[in-house]
């Protein structure tokens, strides 16, 4: 091939992906922007609930956000907090017991997956809203909202477990009767903003993984700790008998999967030969950031394949084998 004609493929794959990322883009990006319009409301106490958003995402969900939006609050004693899921991706509102440390996501552990605590946050216990999302979390229990009152003044932080270290918030609690620094309609208008430069990251982050990909080479979605492409970059690869096909986990944080037919129960183990792929069940597994996984396959077909923790939100692609 060309250089010439190489650089032409190269310019429409980009102008190509570009233009169906920038689709998604510029239709309604906050899905839940209902929610975080809502004022403070008084209650007879002259307490306020306050709202925050879980996590952020484009019309499609192709790119979904790794952030609590604000991401900061100022509150008074007696005020409470409604953090409502605003994406497909699973997220956590997670408080550390005091001297806890922040581990990674253990899938199986009930006290990660289910709410823990109760309805008043005493400022030094483990409290937990459970997974979060707003769709069909297809392998746990899902919540759309967790709401905590704060009755001990003081700083807190929280975090998505899932996400770890790259997605936390604050919280701070003055005396009752405090002036506020901000109303709700100043977090929603600066949350609004911090929703659209997540999009216009993962909008850039989508195009540069796009050009590294080849017909034998796929990306397992893309994220930079704060965007996250949640589509498979090359989805469509066609080879012929005998050849392989590779996938590959750029980002920093999220795991994907490569799955092949009927999911079975454990999609977290890997299962089927991809040294020797004709159809039926196969997975790789969690994919980790950094890892890869490799398929060669040696019967003609066409074979669909999921990531298996998030189809939901349209990771699918296929490969097309011929005999030729």
């Amino acid at each position: 091939m060309s250089t010439t004609h190489l650089t032409h493929r190269i310019r429409f794959m980009v102008a190509a992906v570009s233009a169906a990322a920038l689709s998604l883009f510029m239709l309604p990006a906050v899905s839940a922007q209902g929610t975080m319009t809502q004022t403070a409301t008084s209650t007879h106490r002259d307490t306020r609930t306050w709202h925050v958003q879980v996590g952020e995402e484009t019309a499609h969900q192709a790119i979904q956000g790794m952030a609590f939006l604000p991401g900061t609050v100022w509150i008074n004693a007696g005020d409470r907090i409604t953090w409502t899921a605003n994406a497909g991706e699973i997220h956590t509102v997670t408080f550390l017991a005091k001297g806890q440390p922040l581990k990674p996501f253990d899938p199986f552990d009930p006290k990660q997956l289910r709410p823990r605590g109760g309805s008043h946050y005493d400022g030094e216990s483990y409290y937990n809203s459970g997974i979060m999302s707003n769709a069909e979390a297809p392998l746990f229990p899902a919540w759309r909202t967790y709401t905590l009152t704060f009755d001990e003044t003081g700083t807190f932080t929280y975090w998505c477990l899932v996400h770890g270290t790259m997605m936390k918030g604050v919280v701070h609690v003055r005396p009752a009767g405090t002036d506020y620094p901000f109303s709700q309609e100043q977090y929603d208008r600066r949350s609004a903003r911090h929703a659209h430069r997540i999009f216009a990251d993962g909008l850039r982050l989508w195009v540069a993984t796009a050009l590294q990909a080849r017909n034998r080479t796929s990306y397992l979605g893309a994220d930079d700790g704060v965007a996250m492409v949640m589509r498979f970059i090359r989805p469509v690869a066609r080879i012929h008998v005998g050849q392989t096909v590779t996938w590959r986990n750029v980002g920093m944080a999220a795991p994907h999967t490569v799955t092949f037919g009927p999911e079975r129960a454990n999609i977290f183990a890997p299962y089927g030969d991809p040294s020797h792929f004709s159809g039926g069940q196969l997975n790789s597994g969690i994919v980790e950031p950094g890892g890869s996984f490799t398929v060669r396959f040696t019967k003609a077909g066409t074979y669909p394949y999921i990531c298996a923790l998030h189809d939901n939100l349209g990771m699918m692609g296929k490969v097309i084998v011929t005999g030729e």
